[in-house]
């Protein structure tokens, strides 16, 4: 669906990807694009991951994505309010909140119009950070080594980062944090004693762990050559520029836990009330420790790639419920 009021100079993109498992669920992101095109494609691949980490959450919703087009003459406030009416008229077929690029004032100015927003900033938050620190337990339990004095690399301390790297710090993981704005990293960095470096090159700096926290794409198989880590997992959707990059990982013995595993304590947080009606997340968010443990096992004992293997369990859930309906209508 396109969304556009020339008035305020909304132009957005709305992607419903899957409805088989519940409404679609995802985040609203704000970006200024090259050209139209790749708006659509990110907008896609963005909301494709959603119905991947839905359903391997056990979550009843589908995946979706929302793309504001940033650009010099957008009226961001009014533009929100609008693109509020125009969400909120399809009665809750999508559920939002926020993502990459949307500030708490977008949502805010959104939510005036919009049954359908999830404001709740820091429970997002903290629900994500909850789920990284799952996966990277599994990672430390796997390799046979303690969390403790484990040294974690977080790319990107924005408002998901910096909850990830509050919480791996308060486990006992030693820090080192790197985001474009540096004024922003380093406060971070006071606050959990990290060290602070530039964001590309955390990637081939000397960690055991690289959490990935802001935009995605941000290792190809050059990066996946270069690491110096010996696990991949973090918060970012869609963090592998190029699908061959997860074999050149596993051919290196590079524990990868897949973005929509690691990434899916948000859309936990939010599908699980608002949908579901369950009063406490937890336990769907310590959860996707379990499958991490599971696909990494599998990949380790089959030599495929753990993408692969989430989106096979992610697809098979998907096509058990589509038989299931299919029966009952019969």
């Amino acid at each position: 669906m396109l969304f556009s009021h020339a008035p305020t100079g909304l132009r957005a993109l709305l992607v419903i990807d899957d409805l088989t498992l519940g409404p679609a669920a995802g985040g609203v992101r704000t970006r200024a694009y090259p050209s139209f095109d790749h708006a659509l494609e990110d907008c896609a691949e963005l909301a494709r991951a959603m119905t991947l980490k839905c359903s391997l959450a056990g979550l009843a919703a589908g995946g979706a994505k929302l793309v504001v087009i940033d650009h010099p003459g957008l009226d961001r406030q009014r533009a929100f309010v609008r693109l509020g009416e125009l969400v909120d008229e399809l009665g809750g077929l999508f559920r939002t909140a926020g993502d990459l690029g949307t500030t708490a004032a977008d949502l805010a100015a959104m939510a005036t119009t919009c049954r359908f927003v999830h404001l709740d900033e820091a429970g997002l938050a903290s629900a994500v950070a909850r789920g990284v620190l799952r996966c990277i337990e599994v990672c430390a339990e796997i390799r046979g080594v303690a969390l403790t004095g484990l040294r974690v690399g977080v790319q990107g301390v924005g408002v998901i980062g910096e909850a990830v790297a509050l919480t791996l710090a308060q486990a006992g993981a030693r820090l080192v944090v790197a985001d474009i704005d540096r004024e922003r990293a380093t406060g971070v960095a006071r606050a959990v004693d990290a060290e602070v470096v530039d964001p590309r090159a955390l990637l081939t700096a000397p960690v055991d762990v690289l959490a990935p926290c802001a935009v995605g794409g941000v290792i190809g198989r050059a990066e996946a050559r270069a690491l110096r880590a010996w696990a991949v997992c973090g918060a970012a959707n869609n963090l592998l520029r190029e699908a061959s990059a997860a074999r050149d990982l596993a051919e290196r013995g590079v524990l990868l836990v897949p973005d929509p595993v690691a990434s899916a304590g948000a859309v936990i947080h939010g599908i699980s009330a608002s949908v579901m009606g369950l009063p406490d997340p937890t336990a769907l968010i310590d959860a996707l420790g379990t499958t991490a443990r599971e696909i990494l096992q599998e990949s380790r004992s089959t030599g495929e790639p753990t993408p692969s293997i989430a989106e096979r369990r992610a697809r098979l859930r998907i096509e058990q419920a589509r038989a299931h309906r299919g029966r009952s209508v019969r």
